[in-house]
């Protein structure tokens, strides 16, 4: 290609485009056609009669549905409020019942209405819908936790381009004091909206900024030790790390019964998702889970912590050689390398700069 500019142009082209082309796999994938994949629920009582029942609705649902039965209400209230079933069913001939929790999936509430809807149908009777785990008036649909998700990773992501390009010229170690100071900077934006502003988190907002503070430190560390070896790749690396397979999977809107099983198979361990749960966990259900989730999290964190150390030790060398004033290895050991001239240092710098304002654009421009 003759043309610098257009070369230049194309090639900084190519970074938009992938990422047109892994959101569409990752949403569309992950959210246009939600089905049941192994949804547990449970049918209450532990008569041969509830037994059979139970072997019915596995029969009719196939896949969709994993039945289990629990001898009292009480044993079925225990298992959703430790999300280990979506709903739970009543028979009765004349008042059947369904239990969900909402606040751990609105979605999943409403698809096990769904199938046990027709089922109270059939005998003439009306279900009647018991939520035992409701999200605050606040936030009706539980998916406030969700876009609060969205915001600590843009405000985490979008950050790593100005430390990781911009602060290239900064040690390391300094680097490392930034992501840590930004890191805890948007964790704190984000219990401000989660309690005063929207009101998400009514109580335990301390254990929320510390939630988010596990979770935007890890992203940046990851992102501030990648740029050292990625660059201007960074930008799509970091979408495809905490946009494409980390919003899709972590249950905000769909949990994992509702998704194909790549994405079910990440909520188990991505960070988002502990995110998303955690936070759940602790403004809903008693912190059932929460130390698991939160252990999610500081596992990311420490393999930022990893990232970042082995990025330190990649630049001590170049660092030291560009200190003492030799670029490059010598071939000769007693030659000493010829100056640049001063115009071609200002464009190597002009180039350099332009390259860090591009990539910041890109991260921020998404």
């Amino acid at each position: 290609m003759r043309s610098p500019a257009l070369r230049h142009v194309l090639t900084h082209l190519i970074t938009p485009l992938l990422m047109c082309l892994g959101m569409g796999l990752a949403y569309m994938g992950a959210f246009v056609t939600p089905e049941p994949h192994h949804l547990p629920v449970a049918v209450v009582g532990s008569a041969p009669q509830a037994k059979v029942f139970a072997q019915t609705v596995k029969d009719t649902a196939g896949d969709r549905l994993d039945v289990r039965t629990v001898p009292t209400r009480a044993d079925a209230v225990g298992l959703l409020k430790s999300r280990a079933v979506t709903g739970a069913y009543v028979p009765s001939a004349k008042a059947p019942e369904l239990l969900v929790a909402s606040a751990a999936s609105d979605m999943g509430a409403t698809a096990v209405e769904k199938v046990f809807t027709p089922v109270a149908a059939k005998e003439g009777v009306p279900l009647k819908v018991t939520d035992v785990a409701e999200p605050v008036a606040d936030d009706p649909t539980g998916q406030g936790l969700f876009f609060l998700l969205i915001a600590l990773s843009i405000g985490s992501y979008a950050s790593v381009a100005a430390l990781g390009a911009a602060g290239a010229a900064l040690a390391m170690r300094v680097r490392a004091l930034l992501a840590l100071g930004v890191s805890a900077v948007v964790s704190g934006i984000g219990a401000l909206l989660a309690g005063p502003v929207f009101h998400l988190a009514h109580h335990d907002l301390a254990g929320v900024w510390g939630m988010a503070w596990l979770y935007s430190a890890g992203i940046l560390f990851i992102g501030v030790g990648l740029h050292t070896f990625l660059k201007r790749w960074t930008t799509l690396t970091m979408m495809v790390l905490f946009v494409m397979l980390n919003f899709t999977s972590s249950g905000g809107l769909f949990r994992p019964e509702l998704q194909n099983g790549f994405f079910g198979t990440l909520h188990a361990f991505w960070n988002g998702a502990g995110f998303v749960e955690g936070v759940r966990s602790l403004l809903y259900f008693g912190d059932d889970g929460l130390s698991g989730n939160a252990s999610t999290l500081v596992v990311w964190l420490l393999v930022g912590l990893v990232v970042t150390g082995i990025a330190a030790l990649y630049e001590r060398p170049r660092r030291a050689r560009h200190a003492a004033g030799h670029p490059g290895a010598a071939t000769e050991p007693t030659a000493t390398p010829a100056p640049a001239p001063p115009e071609r240092e200002a464009v190597r710098s002009a180039e350099a700069e332009e390259e860090a304002e591009e990539e910041i654009e890109e991260t921020v421009g998404v």
